[in-house]
């Protein structure tokens, strides 16, 4: 099986660049493997939830957090919404 050379995607400077770039390219021969699920938040945050947890368990989740690069309030929201 032949190994395909990818390029690299480009930087831009603006948003503009970048969408005519997704518009206007043939992605396939692109290396996207560097590239992560991304989720939008469309809905607004109104209401909270406050709860007590363990601090290895708020720990835990830190760290599982911080390897996926966001705020833990945010991965807790997260696990959450995966959940139901």
């Amino acid at each position: 099986m032949k190994v395909i050379d990818r390029e690299k995607i480009p930087s831009f400077n603006n948003i503009e660049d970048a969408e005519n770039f997704v518009e206007n390219s043939d992605l396939s021969k692109f290396d996207l493997s560097g590239f992560k699920p991304m989720n939008f938040e469309f809905e607004p945050k109104s209401k909270t939830l406050n709860m007590r947890v363990p601090e290895s368990l708020l720990d835990a989740l830190k760290e599982k957090a911080k390897e996926k690069g966001i705020p833990y309030t945010r991965y807790v929201r997260l696990v959450l919404e995966q959940s139901v």
